[in-house]
């Protein structure tokens, strides 16, 4: 028997106050700041193949001892650390498709 995928759902709330739920793919410390990956999270998978999904990428902030997530606001960091999240998916992936293929 497979083991069930459980994704790990994070509900964030825009500066409109719109809540939308996003799927993690991947966490990553650069410099001692926590940057986070994520996807729009659907429940069928059909729609997230059907949909024009981008890859969201956050920091991690803290404020009066709460934790949060914050838009990266310099675009050379922005981009950089996109790449770095775009390579290592990839590589996840591709290592996924391996076992597949076993």
């Amino acid at each position: 028997m497979a083991d069930e995928y459980t994704p790990e759902i994070f509900t964030l709330t825009d500066e409109d106050g719109k809540e939308q739920e996003f799927e993690l793919m991947d966490v990553m410390e650069e410099n001692g700041t926590v940057y986070y990956a994520l996807v729009p999270y659907f429940e069928d998978p059909e729609s997230m193949i059907e949909e024009d999904t981008e890859l969201v990428v956050l920091k991690a902030g803290e404020e009066n001892g709460e934790e949060f997530l914050t838009t990266i606001d310099n675009d050379e960091e922005y981009e950089r650390i996109g790449n770095i999240f775009m390579q290592r998916i990839s590589e996840m992936l591709e290592g996924d498709a391996d076992d597949d293929e076993e």
